[in-house]
């Protein structure tokens, strides 16, 4: 049986789907929505062993938009206080999709 070198980037289950959105916050604009997956997105890469090209751009939009991931996440517990930024939006809506 083969072993992968210990520094080898690992692909996340959900790398497709999600390279999607990140391209999508690269060209879009600051919506509650955006801000929203943006934060989710943080959240699941943090500290993951590969996906650079996706953690890269997602600080990307962090500095198109001139936030400091705490001023996301401060602006994202604001919005979720205020109401369901998931609500209507289909099966994103009915599940949790942190991990």
């Amino acid at each position: 049986m083969a072993s992968t070198p210990a520094n080898q980037e690992q692909l996340h289950p959900q790398a497709r789907g999600d390279r999607e959105i990140v391209n999508s916050l690269l060209t879009g604009e600051q919506t509650d929505y955006n801000f929203a997956e943006l934060a989710r997105l943080l959240i699941r890469y943090r500290g993951f062993p590969g996906a650079k090209d996706i953690q890269a751009d997602l600080e990307k939009v962090l500095q198109k938009w001139q936030l400091t991931e705490q001023q996301l996440y401060e602006k994202t517990r604001q919005i979720h206080d205020a109401g369901e930024v998931y609500k209507g939006r289909g099966k994103k809506g009915d599940q949790d999709d942190w991990s």
